[in-house]
């Protein structure tokens, strides 16, 4: 076989570093579009903050707090001046110790008093984040009353073995046999009542009805705080006996057992509710999860329009004294450098600016395809997928899918991802189109007002539906309900 060379004319697409870069800063959220930016500024001196764009932002807000403090010092020199000399002094003599040790320093002393007294003090509601950020779990609140409880070495023993075995909710993953067993290894002659004495008293620690072993006994504990209602003994009957009926929302074969008529069982019903079935929900160790908005809808004379959040990000600029290095430098490796660095921190920009132009373009183009959704609510959300964006602003199906992933729009009716508007449809009766969101909203309507005696069922629902035009079946209804948690049509039914 004869070697030979042949040339071919083709195109290629290539994914060059810039347009990888541009991708990833596209589909980051906004607190990960933070931290990528900080890196880039600790890792590139060509790029620096644009404190004078902060200035300009803040300036407003800077001269009102420039106006009102000259008022307050305005009134405090007033003040001072109308007050007699002696009260001053007094005042100024009262902030210093009145003995010193021998080995202590003045200026030590009345710096130390001095940032005493102007240390603001902490209103109720300042600062949450901060106190709570260490937050403790189930098992540490109770060895901390635990701690707190004269009690036995022994019993202390078998108050750590139970707390171990507390879940999340409050509730044991063990039986009391078999923690029983478990430290029948360790103590001696260790009775199940003992274990059963001590899981009493922890029963009672804060929350009420922890370490408890099922719901019946973790209702019953907690309903001892009622023991002077009138209504205790029925209460205490139902839970005890009668758990499983109230549970199916039986309430005739619940009432015929109990005999209890229909305005007391609503009242024992309303006294139930009262209590916590899950104590362990009172300890919440969970993190504050925070969504900062990329884009703002305000309706401004009569027309929706789209802002970019523009103070979710820190503003970002070239660092003019080292880019003009490059013009004085004489060290090749320096010059290389610079340049590198420079081309990197524009790039940096120009993906910075592509990622907001087109986050603009798509948010603008969803707003306008769902103005019904913004003047009326979910019930006028219209069907609309990828596809319908991505030809209408002229891009890939691809890339509608990264600049919706993780963004959202701060609205009037509230903070929404922008993949909440995307939705398929279901065809009407006129021949149109409704979006599946809108019939979530149908439904969860439908069900806010139904009769709490008799809810409606899901052949019901769709009937309901039918009648609006909108034809969908009843495992279509199912299958929105389950997707709301709304539970099904016996299990809604309620007196109360």
């Amino acid at each position: 076989m004869k070697q030979s060379l042949q040339l071919k004319i083709g195109q290629q697409l290539t994914m060059t570093p810039q347009l990888q870069q541009a991708i990833k800063l596209l589909q980051l959220s906004t607190l990960d579009l933070q931290q990528e930016i900080h890196d880039f500024l600790e890792s590139n001196p060509l790029l620096e903050l644009d404190e004078e764009e902060n200035y300009t932002q803040d300036n407003d807000a800077r001269l009102a707090e420039a106006a009102s403090t000259t008022e307050a010092l305005s009134n405090d020199a007033q003040a001072a001046t109308t007050a007699d000399t002696p009260q001053v002094e007094s005042e100024w003599t009262e902030s210093i110790p009145n003995e010193l040790s021998i080995d202590s320093n003045w200026d030590d002393t009345y710096q130390n008093s001095a940032a005493a007294a102007d240390t603001p003090s902490f209103d109720g509601d300042s600062d949450l984040d901060s106190r709570n950020a260490l937050s403790e779990d189930m098992q540490d609140h109770l060895i901390w009353q635990l701690n707190l409880t004269h009690i036995s070495d022994r019993d202390i023993e078998i108050a750590y073995a139970i707390i171990d075995s507390v879940q999340p909710d409050g509730y044991l993953s063990a039986s009391l046999e078999e923690i029983h067993q478990a430290l029948a290894l360790e103590l001696e002659e260790l009775e199940l009542d003992e274990v059963a004495a001590v899981q009493h008293r922890l029963q009672r620690f804060d929350p009420v009805g922890v370490c408890s072993q099922d719901l019946r006994e973790c209702l019953l504990v907690q309903l001892e705080a009622y023991k002077e209602h009138p209504l205790y003994r029925s209460t205490y009957n139902v839970v005890d006996q009668y758990l499983g009926l109230l549970g199916n929302r039986d309430y005739t074969q619940l009432s015929r057992k109990t005999k209890l008529k229909e305005e007391a069982l609503k009242d024992v019903i309303t006294l139930i509710q009262q209590l916590n079935p899950r104590p362990g929900s009172a300890i919440d160790n969970s993190e504050t999860d925070y969504v900062i908005p990329d884009v703002t809808v305000k309706k401004r004379n009569d027309i929706w329009q789209v802002e970019l959040n523009n103070d979710a990000l820190p503003p970002v600029k070239i660092n003019e004294t080292y880019s003009a290095m490059l013009n004085t430098t004489k060290s090749t490796d320096d010059v290389s450098y610079i340049k590198n660095s420079l081309q990197e921190a524009k790039w940096f920009l120009k993906s910075l600016q592509s990622r907001n132009e087109t986050l603009l373009k798509v948010a603008s183009c969803i707003v306008s395809r769902q103005v019904d959704f913004f003047d009326i609510g979910e019930e006028a959300m219209k069907p609309m997928v990828l596809h319908d964006v991505a030809e209408e602003v002229g891009m890939h199906e691809s890339t509608i899918s990264r600049v919706t992933t993780q963004k959202y729009m701060h609205t009037p009716r509230g903070i929404f991802e922008l993949k909440y508007f995307f939705s398929s449809h279901v065809n009407t009766a006129s021949g149109g189109e409704c979006s599946s969101t809108a019939i979530r909203a149908m439904i969860k309507k439908l069900v806010a007002e139904e009769p709490a005696k008799k809810p409606l069922s899901d052949n019901k629902l769709a009937s309901i539906l039918a009648e609006q035009g909108i034809q969908v079946a009843r495992r279509t209804v199912a299958k929105y309900r389950e997707a709301m948690h709304i539970p099904p049509s016996n299990e809604r039914k309620r007196l109360i």
